[in-house]
């Protein structure tokens, strides 16, 4: 405040320039502070880490959209996807030499590494994974990195407990799973290290689909992760729905977390706050453009149909500065009517239930704002910079 600047916790307040979000770095420890996702240096170690770091992905995996369901409203939805955050489909990024161990894990046959050393539950020691390697892959919404994961999705104005609580129990849902295999497996009578490499290859197989290495921004991932039968959700009102689906909450009424009288509050206000919030902006963005972006274009529109009317009268030649007032005039018969399509859509807004708002704000609102953006950006370039009220870009980037 010193410096008369000010916080923007807006996910994206900028078109055009990279938007902002937080990476919540998650691991498990041990009541003695043992970190679970340290590969460690011993057999035992390792067998432990494989079977928590498996159950987190297997959890990722048959949950992602929970996770997707924690990270979502207005202002994420403008970032994720947008080549400056993790894409809206969830994956998990593991590296090369981590993901080639767990497709052996996979047939349950032991073979040599990429580093050496043989995959054999209980008895070898798997090659040092190096932490926070240098290739991250940063366009991955879930990444491992040497001895914690990383949720790259989370927004900037959103609070880390919710995405936590619904990691929390995802994993420990995915924990269940495996401590019951193993416990009815030695009871059984099976060894535990054959029973730990036959639940990690059963884990393998089923989480495979949501591994991936490769560029999460790619419009080629985008076709493979729906072809792998990932969840695609690219804004809220397609996600909160998930809050109360019969698996949510089965799965968060089992953990005692959220019952279902609190999920469906939580549905409710997830989609509340996103009409509201798109509603609220486009309420703004029809003000600024009726007492603002207007009024300068048309006094500049003014100044140069005195200054053409001027030109004629004199008898020098006008048709350039014409051709100007022709391209200024249909700007703003084109941002006026925007203006109308948006003041339009906010009035008819609908009272029915929360969802049927939320949609409304997507279908009809959001695409009202965007060509008021549209015409209000061409008017920026061609009026007098005197005259314009607002910051420019080259203002606010360029200039102190």
């Amino acid at each position: 405040s010193r410096h008369g600047l000010t916080c923007l916790l807006h996910e994206k307040p900028f078109a055009g320039i990279n938007g902002s979000g937080k990476h919540t770095n998650w691991s498990m420890c041990t009541d003695q502070g043992e970190n679970l996702l340290n590969p460690g240096d011993t057999p035992h170690a390792n067998a432990q880490f494989l079977v928590f770091c498996c159950a987190v992905v297997r959890a990722v995996h048959r949950y992602g959209g929970l996770l997707r369901l924690t990270v979502c409203g207005a202002g994420n939805d403008h970032r994720l996807g947008a080549h400056e955050a993790p894409p809206a489909i969830i994956s998990v990024f593991l590296g090369e030499q981590l993901t080639d161990i767990l497709s052996q894990l996979q047939t349950g046959t032991a073979r040599r590494t990429k580093s050496g050393g043989h995959v054999e539950i209980g008895v070898s020691v798997l090659p040092k994974i190096p932490r926070d390697a240098g290739d991250r892959n940063r366009t991955s919404p879930f990444a491992f990195t040497g001895n914690k994961f990383e949720f790259r999705a989370v927004g900037s104005s959103q609070s880390i407990a919710g995405p936590i609580t619904v990691l929390n129990t995802i994993v420990a849902e995915s924990l269940d799973h495996v401590a019951t295999h193993l416990e009815e497996a030695v009871r059984k009578g099976t060894d535990l290290n054959q029973a730990v490499t036959a639940v990690l290859a059963e884990m393998v197989r089923q989480f495979t689909p949501v591994l991936f290495d490769g560029d999460n921004y790619s419009k080629q991932w985008q076709q493979e992760a729906r072809r792998r039968g990932l969840p695609d959700l690219r804004n809220t009102p397609d996600t909160v729905p998930l809050a109360i689906s019969d698996e949510a909450i089965a799965l968060f009424t089992k953990y005692k977390v959220y019952s279902e009288r609190e999920l469906r509050s939580r549905y409710e206000i997830l989609l509340g706050n996103y009409a509201k919030a798109v509603s609220i902006e486009g309420q703004t963005a029809l003000m600024m453009g009726k007492t603002m972006i207007l009024p300068a274009a048309l006094r500049y529109q003014t100044d140069v149909a005195a200054a053409v009317t001027s030109a004629k009268q004199g008898g020098l030649p006008a048709d350039l500065q014409a051709g100007l007032l022709e391209e200024l005039v249909s700007a703003i018969q084109s941002f006026q009517q925007a203006l109308a399509e948006l003041e339009a859509a906010l009035d008819g807004q609908p009272e029915d239930d929360v969802l049927a708002q939320a949609v409304y704000q997507r279908d009809k609102v959001l695409p009202a704002m965007a060509t008021v953006r549209q015409w209000g950006d061409r008017l920026e370039t061609v009026a007098d910079d005197a005259l314009w009220p607002l910051p420019t870009y080259r203002e606010m980037l360029f200039i102190r």
